[in-house]
């Protein structure tokens, strides 16, 4: 059996776009210019791990107050 929580399988642009609310043209951007988050090339496709995705997620708080 399959495990296929996000953080043991690759994600496509379309779903890593819809779980942080941008466009997947916007995520396509973000790699064109070397920003947003790791993503892994399989054939012609952009994947992403959520491991990454997190990561870069955390890199991007700013203001408020630390828990």
């Amino acid at each position: 059996m399959k495990n296929t929580t996000p953080t043991a399988r690759l994600m496509s642009r379309k779903e890593v776009a819809e779980d942080i609310g941008v466009s997947p043209a916007t995520l396509a951007q973000w790699a064109y210019q070397g920003r947003g988050p790791k993503y892994i090339r399989v054939g012609k496709f952009a994947k992403y791990r959520w491991s990454d995705v997190e990561s870069w997620l955390h890199q991007q708080e700013t203001g408020g107050e630390a828990a």
